[in-house]
């Protein structure tokens, strides 16, 4: 009986061994086999990466390292950023998988002090200061094999919904040895400023703010306006305000697109940037005042007319119209101060943009039926109504303007993304077009000729269209001072950040162009927000019925001073008349602050009365289901047995 009872006793410690063994065995092997199997149960998908971005890490050619690094022990008190540190790790470790072997990833923890946190500061990151003094490091850096370096300082919340094109960005980036190529056809003075080539020989003009830009990110190529071919150096063309393309230089954009390249074009149906004096007075020589790409547009799936221009009371710019000292400033409604509300802000290019500052503007329209998905990005309000590009060259008067403002409750696109497959609009190259003149000299082309016609295009097309060159323009969105003799730019607009935004994201893969932003980890309590939101319009509605009785008081008030100033100054005091609105507009306004407080009132029980259920249902309803649901199957276990040892008996 006693060696029985031992061999039952070991027999159960063998087991429980065992079970310990098979329990670490599983989950190293789990660890190891299943480290990238994921399953997303969030309503948006948050944590499944795209196609388009697996398509940019699994056609890497040379390696990339990433090294993420996170102060994990010092964030031990900051949910937020833990769980978006999570966020971005997991992220990171999905696309090493699948990049074939050729993303490599390193996670550092920069403790206070270390030479890890030597690295961080030297690669550019920028560190969060805790309220113990700690910093902490939260941030992104990737090389390549060429010393290539990119960097994400610090993950921010307000970069959230972007993380994942940011991060296939850099990795994109990263995997170009030399900088892109943009390819720039434009009349206007870009690079020489308003006094044109003469005037910056001179010293007496300077480039636009936005040619330093485009300058510091990107290898410039300017191409001629006639030319036959888009050279196949060129990742992006920009056609920025040209003057009127024949149709040999319109076949050679238009097969750029047919081949896959990806255009950002601005157009104009009135600029004021052309039409700027320079020192001499006078607009630079061979000005463009009106551009437009032909029949571009429209194969690419929108209508544009250069004749219109459209004006938006809501959105209109402050000028100065006073011609006295005291410099009176009106509502000027052709041009244009677009806040983040008339911006797409899920799309990529636009997610930065708090304000543009425009001129006079065109707009675009869908054409019906086309295999392009036409996308705007920047609208108006719908207070805004079109103008004949004739009568705005008269100058009208923005008093005048505002006085016989129509407006057409539409909202106008300003900008939009045109996607998809394309049709050529030609049927063939065209012929030479004849000179102007007899004799003259044929226009110089570039040597490159156009290959064989393209009837649709290759890729689906990637292209952004504007209705307004204004926007390069200095005097719209930035104000210069001289430093040292330095140009130093402060920005009052977002102009350079769209048109920045738009072309490194048409440098992209197209599938790094279709990725959008994502929804936020952080989902909202909508019960409770609904709760909130119905008890305000309930405030709103009392509010209102408040300010109408104060006017109505205040009316009556005025009616009874005014009528009896003279006996009220004769008495001294105010008349019992008066005596009895001022007692009734008391009664109201202490009325209207008691329901005020009622609806307040009943808005914090409701919150609270939904708070405490959820309370019940995380801390007590839950436990005992599953007290209960344990106990269900004890009883059910002991009447199985139960019943074995009856029957064995």
């Amino acid at each position: 009986m006693f060696n029985q009872q031992i061999s039952r006793s070991a027999y159960r410690i063998i087991m429980l061994v065992l079970l310990a063994v098979l329990f670490l065995a599983v989950n190293m092997f789990s660890n190891v086999a299943f480290r990238s199997a994921r399953i997303d149960l969030t309503e948006s998908n948050l944590y499944t990466m795209s196609d388009g971005t697996k398509e940019v890490v699994s056609q890497l050619d040379e390696p990339v390292t990433l090294r993420f690094f996170y102060s994990e022990k010092l964030a031990t008190d900051y949910g937020r950023i833990r769980n978006y540190a999570g966020h971005v790790r997991d992220l990171l470790e999905e696309m090493r998988a699948e990049s074939n072997g050729k993303l490599r990833l390193e996670v550092i923890e920069p403790e206070p002090f270390s030479e890890e946190e030597d690295l961080a500061m030297s690669l550019g990151l920028k560190g969060a200061p805790t309220q113990s003094g700690d910093i902490i490091y939260f941030g992104l850096v990737g090389t390549n094999s060429v010393d290539g370096l990119e960097a994400i300082p610090f993950f921010t919340d307000e970069r959230e919904q972007y993380l994942e094109y940011d991060i296939a960005r850099m990795i994109q980036n990263l995997s170009r040895p030399e900088r892109p190529v943009l390819g720039i056809v434009t009349n206007l003075p870009l690079d020489t400023g308003s006094g044109g080539l003469m005037s910056a020989m001179r010293g007496d003009s300077l480039p636009f703010m936005i040619y330093d830009e485009l300058q510091n990110r990107f290898q410039i190529e300017f191409l001629e306006q006639q030319f036959q071919k888009v050279p196949d150096s060129v990742d992006v063309l920009m056609v920025a305000h040209p003057r009127p393309l024949d149709r040999p230089t319109l076949y050679a954009i238009d097969q750029f697109v047919m081949r896959g390249g990806h255009v950002l074009a601005f157009v104009d149906p009135h600029s004021e940037v052309s039409l700027t004096a320079g020192p001499n007075g006078e607009p630079v020589r061979g000005y463009t005042e009106q551009s437009d790409l032909g029949p571009l547009i429209e194969s690419w799936g929108a209508r544009y007319d250069p004749s219109r221009i459209v004006g938006d009371r809501k959105l209109a710019q402050r000028v100065q119209t006073g011609l006295d000292a005291r410099r009176q400033e009106s509502d000027y409604v052709l041009w244009l101060a677009v806040p983040r509300d008339n911006v797409d802000t899920n799309d990529l290019v636009t997610a930065d943009v708090s304000r543009l500052n425009l001129g006079t503007a065109g707009y675009f329209t869908p054409v019906e039926g086309a295999t392009t998905v036409f996308t705007p990005l920047v609208t108006t309000s719908e207070d805004a109504q079109t103008y004949d590009v004739e009568d705005v060259k008269k100058g009208p008067r923005p008093d005048d303007l505002i006085r016989n403002f129509e407006p057409t409750g539409e909202r106008y696109a300003i900008a939009a993304r045109l996607s998809g497959p394309v049709t050529s609009a030609f049927d063939g190259a065209p012929k030479e077009e004849p000179v102007a003149e007899a004799g003259a000299p044929q226009p110089r082309r570039s040597q490159e000729k156009a290959g064989p016609h393209i009837a649709s295009s290759q890729k689906d097309a990637s292209i952004i269209v504007f209705a307004d060159s204004d926007i390069f323009d200095d005097r719209f969105w930035v104000r210069t001072n001289s430093y040292l003799g330095e140009r130093v730019a402060q920005p009052i607009a977002d102009n350079a950040v769209f048109i920045l935004s738009a072309i490194d994201n048409l440098m992209g893969s197209n599938e790094l162009i279709s990725l959008r932003a994502r929804d936020k980890a952080d989902r909202p309590f909508t019960v409770v927000e609904n709760l909130r939101r119905n008890a305000e319009r309930r405030f709103l509605d009392e509010q209102e019925a408040l300010e109408r009785k104060i006017d109505n008081a205040e009316k009556k008030l005025t009616e009874l001073q005014t009528g009896g100033a003279n006996e009220n100054a004769a008495s001294g005091g105010p008349s019992e008349q008066e005596s009895v609105a001022i007692r009734q507009f008391r009664a109201e306004l202490l009325e209207s602050r008691k329901k005020l407080r009622d609806v307040q009132g009943d808005l914090r029980r409701d919150v609270e009365r939904l708070g405490a259920n959820l309370r019940f249902i995380n801390i007590a309803l839950v436990p005992l289901l599953l007290a209960v649901l344990a106990l269900g199957a004890a009883f059910y276990r002991y009447r199985r047995r139960k019943a074995r040892v009856e029957k064995g008996a």
